[in-house]
């Protein structure tokens, strides 16, 4: 076991080395921010759909963009508006009565990266066509069902203080995406060079550095990553807990927790914790790295209950507590 620990070590190495550059080149673009990169790459390597929270003008858009373009691949960018239709995102069959025969045309989703924008904009019709695509990786117009790229990823992004004229997004839908990261302010500096770079009249551009199949062939790696057994014990100390709070001796919890987090819950925070290992350069997952991504994989999985909203508890809030008692291995 040591030694196929040794060789997955020396192959997540080898193969992980790409992401230097890639950071690098993201970098040119987007300042700082380096938590909002990180956790794209993690979402890109681990296979799982992200959802962005935050204030416009945070870069989140420019840094799905430039992402795209470092590593040649599609994008297509959807703004979710009230009057949005399914077919707008999946597509629709086009009648040609030359020829009196219905022809496929296909929607923006046939991407390798497709960013929602201000998907809370868009009504519950349009929500269940992007379940499809995000579930089954798979898109139907008409009678016939076709398949996504091999490289498809989601990420969204919603406003968290505008919420007139919005539709909250079904807890179905919340669920399966892997992460949701809450995107914050840069600091002075960082703007300060924001301010420079963005008005200095020629915006910089990002090289294609890498294919996407490298994407593809680096994630069959993470998916090799060794994780221990006491490892999955904890991940599932720290789900379990959001349900059975008691047992965790964090009773003062229970009023506080509606719902808690889904199996959905233990295989994302296991896919993206060895997706953390592997930007890290190791081929092992450590407790640290769970505590990493733990936050944003659980985020959106617990349901607070009124008391909590009375006493302006967060799941966040209820997610720190849960790291903080937890026993870690």
């Amino acid at each position: 076991m040591e030694l196929e620990i040794r060789e997955i070590n020396k192959r997540v190495q080898s193969e992980s080395l790409f992401l230097q550059d890639l950071r690098k080149e993201i970098g040119k673009v987007i300042v700082g921010q380096e938590e909002l990169v990180s956790r794209i790459l993690v979402g890109l390597l681990g296979d799982g759909h992200i959802l962005l929270e935050g204030v416009p003008g945070l870069a989140k858009t420019l840094a799905v963009k430039t992402l795209a373009q470092a590593i040649d691949a599609t994008f297509s960018r959807i703004q979710f508006t009230p009057d949005l239709l399914p077919a707008d995102l999946t597509g629709t069959l086009i009648f040609h009565p030359k020829d009196n025969i219905f022809q496929v045309r296909k929607g923006p989703l046939f991407a390798n990266l497709v960013l929602a924008d201000e998907i809370n904009r868009a009504p519950a019709k349009v929500q269940s066509a992007l379940l499809e695509a995000m579930q089954e990786r798979q898109v139907t117009i008409g009678d016939s069902s076709f398949a996504l790229p091999e490289l498809f990823l989601v990420l969204a992004t919603q406003n968290p203080i505008e919420q007139e004229g919005t539709y909250p997004l079904p807890e179905a839908q919340v669920d399966r995406f892997m992460l949701k990261v809450a995107v914050t302010y840069p600091r002075r500096e960082e703007e300060r060079m924001i301010l420079d770079r963005m008005t200095g009249g020629h915006p910089p551009a990002p090289k294609r550095l890498i294919a996407p199949a490298q994407i593809v062939s680096a994630r069959k790696t993470v998916g090799e990553i060794y994780v221990d057994e006491k490892i999955k014990r904890y991940i599932l100390d720290l789900v379990f807990a959001t349900r059975e709070p008691e047992t965790f001796k964090l009773s003062q919890l229970r009023p506080l927790i509606r719902y808690g987090a889904s199996p959905r819950a233990t295989i994302y925070l296991t896919l993206a914790s060895k997706a953390y290992a592997f930007l890290s350069g190791r081929g092992y997952v450590t407790p640290e790295d769970v505590k990493a991504i733990g936050q944003d994989v659980l985020r959106h999985r617990i349901l607070v209950s009124y008391e909590a909203e009375a006493e302006n508890v967060r799941s966040e809030d209820i997610v720190r507590t849960l790291f903080e008692t937890v026993e870690v291995p």
